[in-house]
């Protein structure tokens, strides 16, 4: 009787989602307010410093985004295409405190065996301490998501992108460091975590609608803030999420291999000047994220349904839309490249227009491929991940090495384009593997 009470009261004051629409719209504007505070961050740096800080703040994204990427496991996109609730939040923060702290312990070895200047190592440091905050957010922003609330999610995006350029920008004005830059960066994105998203998941959890046949003490265990430590839970959430993981950090290798040859071949100017050009990308990223991230669960729904005519429908829609952004943004890299990159940046980067044009070509290329990419996880189909995006990697590898020595950034943007090139058809041959196991046809 008083679990039936239980589940009555708690079936009250629950938490609508959003519409796709209302998402789309939240997430649009959060990514691109968070992405527009991104860039402006690089160009605090191209402004008031060198390209070698430019440089030094690119290499510590390069070196510690695979290995956050790894440990992460992807647990924002399973948590948000868990449509049938097989885990509670407790576990995923669970897995998201151990990960964390093992990614970090790799960073430091990274730092301590690899031979960087002190500077250049004490910035990655600083850089890999605030990603782990961010991944703290990520595991509430996948509860948001999950019960398409992305409204709070772009809340809290833009919240932590207005505070992080603002205590940057402050900082290194005062320090002329990119390094004391980086720490106020991590503090950032800690008080956000604590101040707002620890509050969003409260309010999510506080409303969620119970399964039913749920008694009163498992409610109060799933709507619990705390993680939990069921170890035969825990690892099988591990396994499940692993291969998305290795194929997330391959993904993230794919991006960033180039940026190491860069480094090791031609050093932190020009790594700088490839970062500031490559950044611009980030406009149409905005987009493709916003849609990937509020399309996922609709995606993953429509999959767990066996509704596969709505499910390629959506696909079509959204790849659609990223053939359009990457013609746009080739279009205007061709017309008016050394003109954007003057007014943005400083006239030594307008030198580069060339390379900026190869670098707005692959971008749109990965539109496409990042699509792919979100309707594969909505499959939650993990496993086929890793020895496809291997081959990107390898392939990614064979550019970067013949390539950028040989031809310098214009090498690494081509290594760019046929990487993006090679992401499209991995996700198009699972689609097709995926397709078969159905057995059903497109419609």
């Amino acid at each position: 009787m008083k679990d039936n009470i239980a589940l009555k009261a708690t079936t009250k004051n629950v938490l609508p989602g959003l519409s796709l629409r209302a998402n789309f719209s939240w997430t649009f504007v959060g990514n691109v307010v968070y992405a527009g505070c991104q860039w402006g961050m690089l160009m605090v740096l191209a402004k008031l410093g060198s390209p070698e800080m430019v440089g030094q703040f690119a290499l510590g994204l390069a070196v510690t985004a695979p290995i956050i990427m790894l440990t992460n496991l992807q647990l924002r996109a399973v948590q948000a295409t868990d449509a049938r609730k097989e885990y509670q939040f407790g576990d995923y923060l669970g897995l998201r405190l151990i990960s964390t702290v093992l990614a970090f312990l790799i960073i430091g070895g990274i730092v301590l065996f690899t031979g960087y200047r002190l500077e250049t190592a004490l910035v990655i440091l600083a850089v890999g301490l605030a990603k782990a905050f961010e991944a703290f957010s990520d595991v509430f922003y996948g509860l948001l998501q999950q019960h398409e609330r992305m409204d709070r999610i772009a809340q809290s995006m833009i919240l932590k992108g207005l505070l992080s350029l603002i205590t940057l920008g402050i900082i290194v004005y005062l320090t002329d460091s990119v390094l004391w830059g980086s720490l106020g960066l991590a503090l950032a994105w800690a008080l956000i975590l604590a101040g707002y998203d620890l509050r969003s998941g409260a309010l999510v959890l506080r409303r969620e609608t119970p399964a039913k046949n749920v008694s009163s003490t498992d409610i109060v265990s799933q709507r619990s803030l705390y993680p939990r430590w069921n170890v035969s839970t825990l690892s099988r959430l591990t396994w499940l999420a692993l291969p998305l993981g290795i194929a997330m950090m391959l993904i993230s290798l794919n991006t960033n291999i180039p940026r190491y040859f860069v480094e090791r071949n031609l050093g932190e100017y020009e790594l700088g000047i490839f970062a500031a050009l490559a950044y611009l990308m980030v406009a149409g990223n905005t987009v493709i994220a916003a849609l990937g991230q509020s399309s996922s669960p609709r995606l993953a729904k429509h999959y767990a349904a066996n509704d596969l005519s709505a499910f390629y429908r959506l696909l079509l829609k959204l790849v659609s839309l990223g053939v359009l952004l990457g013609t746009i943004g080739t279009c205007a890299a061709s017309i008016a490249g050394r003109e954007i990159l003057t007014l943005l940046y400083r006239p030594e980067y307008a030198n580069f227009s060339d390379v900026f044009l190869w670098l707005v070509m692959a971008a749109g290329i990965g539109y496409v491929s990042s699509f792919l990419g979100y309707s594969i996880t909505a499959t939650r189909m993990f496993h086929y991940f890793i020895a496809p995006y291997a081959l990107v990697t390898m392939i990614n590898l064979g550019c970067s090495a013949l390539l950028i020595p040989a031809h310098g950034l214009q090498g690494a943007a081509w290594t760019i384009m046929i990487t993006n090139l090679a992401s499209c058809v991995v996700p198009i041959m699972i689609l097709l593997s995926i397709r078969r196991l159905k057995s059903e046809p497109i419609t």
